[in-house]
């Protein structure tokens, strides 16, 4: 992976001795600036007549450019390279999460209490009255992050152990902007009923299940026969969370051009996990003119090429005027692109044939469909997935905040409406004097996201009659 500018996603330290001579630090800056390093903290270790040994932080494009920096500072006489410290690497060590106590255990009373013999009590309360669970352990507040790894961000199957940095983040985000505590289970199996059969076996001791990174099409069943099976909410977030970040930035970015959601057209290129979930969210929000493309181009009732079940409910339900080419041709006149796909699979020239003040959603990551840059003569609102430029698309802004208020209301699904919802208060925080082409969707260190979304998914969830619990005026009604 290749970033266009330098990130801390490849931020390096460098431990440098440095001869005590004047000007020997300006041919150290110099070298890594002739290489485009950007240069962060710099702090002094020690100083001796001869030497001065100094941190410097640099951020680099790549894994690439960081050796290559590396290399430039090697070829400074009078510098000696005493270590590089990798500071991602240096976060992960030991993993980013853990478990703490709530209550101390520093006598033998609390010891007799959280333990054996008082623990046998509330064991037996709970026996007597399943529901109790709630209310006396962590499952009121509790999510299992469910993963094979076979669809890991942008780097495919690479396993259940190298999926597990990525699933501690997610556990992360969820503490963070959700206050929940959330845990990895990374599951050495493809099998989706394996699958199955082991999530429902673990479902007890959770209040909700968050799938992750499990390829398509494999996930639709594996999620939908959760939700059969399970009493709690089954949220696949790589489906519905994308889903409703899009449908956000979509609400405002279609107050910048004012035009009617009802009569836009749009096309979705990529027809995987979160191309359905993107076509089902848009089509509950009114949207008919919507054309789902795949790499043998547009998707239309009757076709044979690359086929299968999903793909057969897109044809069923999108297209209406059943056009057909690659996806060049069928962004000919329409309003909105969403790219959940592959990389530079866009030209500027697409864009161009599009209609007056496109809507461009390149999500793709980490190189998007089209770059920024290339799509902005012709685009009038542009988004990525990316932190490095504006209207970021990302999760965060969704998943704590509907788990959130499902975990809350104590909903037994997480359903279209809830997710809507989530889409409508995510636009919300953003208000109308704020709105521009550059500013469609909240921060996602936002405090304002998080709470917005929670009220409004339990409201929708209590309107549904899903929810099971609601909190009026610090009274708990159960239903």
């Amino acid at each position: 992976m290749v970033n266009a500018t330098p990130t801390v996603s490849y931020s390096i330290t460098l431990r440098l001795e440095i001869k005590n001579v004047p000007g020997m630090f300006g041919r150290v800056t110099s070298a890594i600036g002739s290489l485009g390093g950007d240069i962060g903290a710099v702090d002094i270790v020690a100083v001796t007549k001869s030497d001065i040994t100094r941190d410097i932080t640099v951020n680099a494009r790549g894994e690439k450019h960081g050796q290559e920096i590396i290399n430039a500072v090697k070829e400074v006489r009078g510098v000696k390279i005493v270590n590089v410290s990798d500071r991602v690497f240096l976060l992960h060590l030991g993993g980013k999460i853990s478990v703490e106590n709530k209550v101390p255990l520093k006598t033998r009373h609390y010891l007799s209490m959280a333990y054996t013999p008082g623990v046998g009590r509330v064991c037996m309360a709970i026996h007597d009255d399943p529901n109790k669970v709630y209310a006396l352990t962590i499952k009121k507040n509790c999510v299992a992050i469910v993963t094979d790894g076979t669809a890991v961000l942008g780097l495919g199957d690479i396993g259940p152990e190298a999926s597990m940095p990525v699933m501690e983040g997610k556990a992360m985000l969820f503490k963070e902007f959700g206050g929940i505590d959330a845990f990895p289970i990374c599951l050495d199996t493809k099998d989706p009923d394996e699958i199955v059969r082991t999530v429902q076996h673990i479902a007890p001791g959770f209040g909700g299940i968050n799938l992750e990174d499990i390829s398509s099409p494999r996930c639709f069943d594996i999620e939908r026969r959760l939700k059969q099976s399970l009493d709690i909410p089954v949220f696949h977030d790589d489906q519905h969370g994308t889903a409703v970040v899009v449908m956000a930035a979509l609400l405002n970015a279609l107050k910048i051009v004012k035009k009617d959601i009802r009569k836009i057209s749009v096309v979705i290129n990529g027809a995987g996990a979160a191309g359905v979930a993107v076509t089902h969210i848009l089509r509950r929000a009114g949207i008919r003119q919507i054309i789902c493309c795949d790499r043998h181009g547009a998707i239309y009732k009757n076709r044979r090429e690359g086929m299968n079940v999903i793909k057969k409910w897109l044809a069923d339900h999108t297209n209406p005027k059943r056009l057909k080419g690659r996806l060049s041709a069928v962004m000919r006149g329409t309003d909105v692109f969403i790219g959940v796909s592959g990389p530079g699979l866009v030209k500027p020239k697409d864009v161009k044939a599009m209609k007056r003040n496109a809507v461009i959603f390149a999500l793709a990551n980490p190189v998007p469909e089209i770059m920024p840059e290339e799509a902005a003569r012709y685009a009038r609102v542009i988004a990525t997935g990316r932190s490095d430029y504006p209207n970021q698309i990302n999760n965060v802004l969704c998943f704590p905040g509907i788990f959130r208020g499902a975990l809350d209301c104590r909903a037994g699904e997480i359903n279209e409406a809830m997710k809507l919802a989530a889409a409508q208060a995510i636009a919300s925080v953003v208000h109308r004097d704020e709105l521009s082409e550059e500013y469609i969707i909240p921060s996602v260190f936002n405090p304002k996201v998080a709470k917005a979304v929670s009220h409004a998914v339990a409201k929708a969830a209590l309107k549904t009659h899903v929810a099971r619990r609601l909190h009026i005026r610090s009274k708990l009604y159960y239903f």
